[in-house]
């Protein structure tokens, strides 16, 4: 729609999202709705705050999986940077484990990507309206997987022993003695029923834990 068709107050949108075809089409179709304009346009989770810090939008559409930086820990940041920016997360992976962290994070919604761009849009507006707005499959599937066992450091270990790390290596980022590590990927592994880290890795994530 011709911008000069469009009401006095469009709802502002960030779209973070890496594939540039995603985004674009994403961008567009959003762009066709009279009452959303999307004024900004990231590829990179570290670029997220900033640009809302620039834009103000009302609404941070955000990917989780993105380069630099999660979505889930942008839209924490975004919670204490940009109060009045509503966040909804748009991903691919559907993960009960993701949809609590999400939630952790302030983010007001939850949605994923095959649906169509009528809900999405709407979607967009009841955020703004101060609704919460949760893919209703997922929300079942999140309240009988329950919260992850892992505690942080657990989580941390297990995300540090991607890509062949070693403990020496993993100690050495995490700042932690080799015993210590040996102890947080042990307990990871039994809490994620696993026979090793790299199993116990990939049932975490599969869960959204990480």
């Amino acid at each position: 729609m011709p911008q000069d068709h469009r009401p006095a107050k469009c709802i502002r949108v960030l779209l973070a999202e890496d594939q540039g075809m995603m985004r674009g089409a994403l961008a567009l179709l959003l762009g066709l709705e009279a009452d959303l304009e999307v004024v900004a346009q990231v590829a990179r989770g570290d670029a997220i705050v900033d640009t809302a810090l620039e834009h103000r939008p009302d609404v941070a559409l955000l990917d989780i999986e993105l380069p630099g930086r999660s979505g889930l820990d942008a839209a924490a940041e975004l919670r204490d940077e940009v109060p009045d920016c509503r966040v909804l997360i748009l991903t691919t992976f559907g993960r009960p484990g993701y949809l609590r962290r999400a939630m952790e994070a302030g983010a007001a919604g939850f949605l994923v990507k095959d649906g169509p761009v009528e809900e999405l849009a709407e979607a967009i507006r009841k955020v703004l309206r101060g609704e919460t707005v949760i893919d209703p499959a997922l929300a079942a599937a999140a309240l009988g997987a329950g919260p992850s066992p892992l505690t942080a450091r657990e989580a941390d270990a297990l995300r540090a022993a991607a890509d062949g790390a070693t403990v020496s290596d993993i100690a050495g980022e995490l700042h932690l003695s080799e015993s210590t590590v040996r102890n947080y990927l042990s307990s990871a592994i039994g809490k994620t029923g696993a026979r090793n880290r790299t199993e116990a890795l990939r049932a975490a994530s599969e869960k959204g834990w990480l």
